[in-house]
């Protein structure tokens, strides 16, 4: 990937403000979103803790089948600070994320997603997709249940970080696969699972 379309993330902190126990405590599904932006720094966190490296051997923050991860994590960004309206893809390797698109497809994204408003109103979005095949090379048909299993453990990840940095967000899963995956311009082997809005 070319450097211009890269962008850095500012280091994730490991060390948070929040317990664990607070923030199982106080997740909750939120729907209603304020107009105020999201920092990078705030995007990135949510990011790293779906899907961040944690090892030098390259493990993740979620548990993965085979340590062979199937997710790929994009961010529908809208309205994020010192971040081009767009659609990126989260490279864990790098902590950065690499542009897809460059345009404000909230609005297009929502009307995927049966209409639901919130997906357009916040201030970004987060895609989990899987490449299934990245599992079912090796564990056949039962890769995809554990596709399945991994994109639960990134989700809830992202949850309790959301609630650490005092955010609001919530799981969608209602939505037309086909209108995502072209909405986001992926090929046809990424299959979105869930679609999660993130603002305050």
């Amino acid at each position: 990937m070319e450097a211009e379309h890269l962008v850095q993330l500012p280091q994730a902190d490991t060390l948070g403000r929040r317990s664990v126990e607070q923030a199982l405590r106080q997740r909750r599904s939120v729907r209603n979103f304020s107009t105020q932006a999201l920092t990078l720094a705030e995007a990135g966190q949510l990011l790293w803790a779906a899907q961040g490296i944690t090892d030098p051997q390259g493990l993740r923050t979620a548990p993965s089948a085979g340590a062979l991860y199937p997710l790929e994590v994009f961010l529908v960004a809208g309205n994020v600070r010192d971040l081009p309206a767009g659609v990126y893809r989260y490279q864990p390797g790098q902590h950065a994320l690499e542009r897809l698109i460059e345009a404000d497809i909230r609005p297009a994204l929502a009307r995927a997603a049966l209409g639901q408003s919130w997906v357009r109103k916040a201030a970004a979005v987060v895609v989990f997709a899987a490449l299934y095949r990245r599992t079912t090379i090796k564990y056949g048909e039962r890769g995809i249940r554990y596709a399945h299993i991994e994109a639960g453990h990134a989700a809830e990840n992202l949850f309790l970080q959301a609630v650490s940095l005092e955010l609001n967000t919530v799981v969608v899963g209602a939505f037309h696969d086909d209108a995502v995956r072209h909405t986001l311009g992926l090929p046809e082997d990424h299959v979105p699972l869930i679609l999660m809005p993130v603002g305050r």
